[in-house]
């Protein structure tokens, strides 16, 4: 579970500190612009990193510092609670004058306190239990994250844990138009926009055939007409989502990209809560789950969501919609805000703002701010 994620100096986060405590479902709220996507796009860098990034060019730019400001680090840290422990990643990045590109100045990665590896510059030191050989140091391109490349026999578990907790983020501002049911091969690494939601869907159920029944469970509560649905080979390695449904006597099928954009995003709501149930505990970001819904779903679809990371996983979710921020409370409710833009980002609990006896009037005359 992300216990803290800190961001300093990236866009429009300056000393930015979210931390979640126990909870296993959380809302950020805000006017546009005011950084919810941006904590999103934090999770990414990180999430590249599990996947095998270590180009720092190919993670931020220098356009990324907050207002231009190169001359301080630009900083991401991270504290997660896994089974092997708690794990504390630490990276800082500068841009050193004449440099075009961002380079590594600091990393680290900590495991119930013990280092397992701390670099600075191109100096890495891995640590190691053995007293015979307590560390090893080995150089590294400054414009390489070394997460991705440390391979240490003596850590290997937990080293992994950690990558392939952070590989399996799943980060979603999906864009129902590029849904379609065509697969070529399956996948545990969903893009943002869901373009290749299928190839998930079709290695979850490769992977975990009772998927199914999870995924049919979710979708026949939203939509009662649902039969059932499958994969139809097209060619040697590719294969299509058809979609069943029946009313009385009559049915009728049709390919998956003849949904809507409302009935695709419960599909892919679906494949979340099956992947957490059955290839988690994951930590997913959902930026406006409601859109693409009608005023009547967003309720019960937000709800699925909670419901379905209360036994494990995390899921961080962004909203504007009225019916979807009544589902959540005081005390897993963050508030971001910016006075100008200018200015960094502040972010603070519902909670410790001013009692708010009608907190949708309030956004609706913009008046929630978290500095209030």
């Amino acid at each position: 579970m992300l216990q803290r994620l800190y961001t300093h100096n990236f866009r429009c986060l300056e000393n930015f500190k979210f931390e979640s405590g126990s909870s296993s479902s959380t809302l950020f709220i805000g006017k546009n612009g005011s950084g919810k996507s941006t904590v999103r796009s934090v999770l990414a860098i990180l999430q590249a990193i599990g996947r095998g990034t270590n180009r720092v060019g190919s993670l931020v730019e220098p356009t990324d510092f907050a207002l231009g400001r190169v001359a301080a680090p630009m900083r991401f840290e991270l504290e997660v609670a896994l089974a092997a422990g708690v794990f504390s990643y630490t990276l800082a990045l500068e841009l050193p004058e004449r440099f075009r590109e961002l380079r590594v100045l600091e990393e680290r990665l900590v495991l119930n306190g013990s280092v397992l590896f701390s670099r600075e510059h191109a100096l890495v030191t891995v640590r190691r239990a053995s007293t015979e050989r307590p560390e090893a140091q080995f150089n590294i391109d400054w414009h390489m994250v070394a997460l991705p490349v440390i391979q240490d026999p003596a850590a290997a578990d937990a080293l992994g844990a950690f990558r392939d907790w952070l590989a399996g983020m799943v980060l979603l501002a999906p864009i129902p138009k590029l849904m379609s049911g065509d697969a070529e091969y399956g996948t545990r690494e969903p893009d943002e926009d869901a373009s290749n939601w299928a190839d998930w869907l079709s290695g979850l159920l490769d992977r975990y055939p009772s998927a199914y029944a999870t995924l049919s469970t979710h979708l026949k509560q939203v939509m009662p007409d649902l039969a059932d649905f499958r994969f139809e080979r097209v060619g040697k390695e590719a294969k299509t989502l058809w979609v069943r449904f029946k009313s009385g006597q009559d049915q009728h099928e049709l390919p998956f990209s003849a949904l809507s954009d409302g009935e695709k995003c419960f599909f892919l709501c679906a494949v979340v809560l099956a992947a957490n149930e059955c290839d988690g505990p994951l930590l997913t970001f959902w930026d406006e789950p409601d859109n693409y819904l009608s005023i009547s779903e967003v309720s019960q679809f937000v709800m699925a969501l909670r419901r379905g990371f209360y036994q494990g996983g995390q899921i961080l979710m962004t909203s504007h919609n009225a019916e979807a921020i009544r589902r959540f409370s005081d005390d897993n409710t963050w508030v971001l805000g910016r006075r100008s833009h200018l200015e960094p980002t502040v972010i603070r609990q519902l909670q410790d703002l001013a009692p708010t006896p009608d907190l949708i009037q309030l956004l609706i005359d913009g008046e929630l701010d978290p500095w209030a």
